[in-house]
């Protein structure tokens, strides 16, 4: 439904599932809170850190996407000036 809220009195995406993505190496992925003093606040969150050794960002986020996050943090902060995009994880296509 188009304008639906989560949580009413909460913002659009408050208990959703999204990605993050940043200016920096790490892409977060968690049950978005709110926007509040300079950081967005996540729950059940876990990251992706580019490294010349790890898997690359985008098969992690097929993973995740199509068997769900599993939670290494209970809750994460990241810098609202870090964020370049914010997309629910569904809108993710399958891999």
């Amino acid at each position: 439904m188009s304008g639906h809220v989560f949580h009413p009195g909460h913002e659009a995406l408050h208990g959703i599932t999204v990605v993050l993505y940043t200016s920096g190496p790490r892409t977060f992925v968690g049950r978005y809170d709110n926007a509040d003093g300079g950081f967005v606040l996540l729950h059940q969150a876990d990251f992706h850190e580019a490294t010349a050794t790890g898997p690359e960002r985008d098969a992690w986020l097929a993973q995740v996407r199509r068997y769900g996050v599993a939670p290494k943090y209970p809750s994460l902060t990241v810098p609202l000036k870090d964020i370049t995009k914010t997309m629910p994880l569904g809108d993710l296509p399958l891999a």
